[in-house]
């Protein structure tokens, strides 16, 4: 298994993958960006908060005088589909490290009404100038190797309906947090995998958007079962992933009044912790 994900790493760089592709905004005017978004990242139909967050990532990079996402605040108001969108950004302030803006993304309902699906404030800065000192107490999670996990296809459907975003996505489940797969879920909530695309595109600062938010949700984990939409999602980007698959692992502590919080962990290859996020997302009870 592992030769094959090294063997899919020269078929996919940054900037030319389907992942880019699909993410891509055309700017019709400034502030003004049109986008069809792709069915291939949908999950019963509803298009992929992490897939819509770097959307709206990459039209933000595109307005702000920076091009890296530092902190990323998403409330996601509506369902989105698969299909035309309009993307309008704003500039909040530009600095000399930092530069905010926000951005909301519209849909058009059966009625022919615009719909905001999702509105985002965002601070963007560079990567690659930030200071080297690291003083953490954070570790690296204990995942088995690729060819010990499991693919998220060799378990049952955990939602029914088509989940195309598994395809294109290379995601590697801890067996740890596989119980609910077999009809014997741990009771923790807890999610893990090694996660990188299908087509073996290396993962840059626009791909950790949708890192975080790739895994089965931690509530199968809790013996709970189907879809968990966002409410929000807040992720803060620490550094430029070095080349490799990353590891992601996910926590959940409270549930309840049929909400729970995940916070996630995203670390690459060099043992770098390279982003965190924290979501409110809603749970079925029955």
């Amino acid at each position: 298994m592992a030769e094959a994900v090294t063997a899919q790493a020269a078929r996919g760089a940054i900037g030319d993958s389907e992942f880019d592709r699909d993410t891509a905004v055309v700017r019709r005017e400034p502030g003004v960006h049109d986008i069809d978004l792709s069915a291939g990242w949908t999950i019963a139909g509803a298009v992929n908060g992490g897939y819509l967050l770097a959307v709206l990532g990459r039209a933000l990079a595109d307005t702000l005088p920076h091009s890296d996402p530092f902190t990323v605040s998403a409330h996601y108001l509506t369902a989105s589909r698969p299909g035309p969108a309009v993307i309008r950004t704003d500039v909040v302030r530009t600095g000399r490290t930092l530069s905010t803006g926000q951005a909301s993304l519209f849909q058009y309902d059966d009625e022919g009404h615009e719909v905001e699906r999702i509105r985002v404030l965002a601070s963007y800065g560079d990567l690659d100038a930030l200071p080297d000192d690291i003083r953490t107490s954070a570790e690296p999670p204990a995942i088995p190797p690729l060819d010990r996990c499991f693919d998220a296809q060799d378990g049952p459907a955990p939602v029914s309906g088509s989940s195309a975003i598994v395809e294109r996505l290379m995601l590697r489940l801890d067996p740890a947090t596989l119980g609910w797969a077999l009809g014997s879920p741990s009771g923790k909530g807890e999610m893990r995998a090694w996660f990188g695309l299908a087509d073996g595109r290396d993962t840059d600062p626009l791909a950790l958007l949708l890192a975080v938010d790739a895994l089965p949700p931690t509530a199968f984990e809790l013996g709970l079962s189907g879809w968990v939409p966002t409410v929000e999602l807040t992720v803060h980007v620490r550094s430029r992933p070095a080349p490799g698959p990353l590891r992601v692992s996910i926590t959940t502590r409270n549930l309840a009044g049929g909400y729970l919080e995940e916070d996630a962990e995203v670390w690459d290859s060099a043992d770098r912790l390279v982003a965190q996020s924290r979501q409110l997302a809603r749970v079925r009870l029955s």
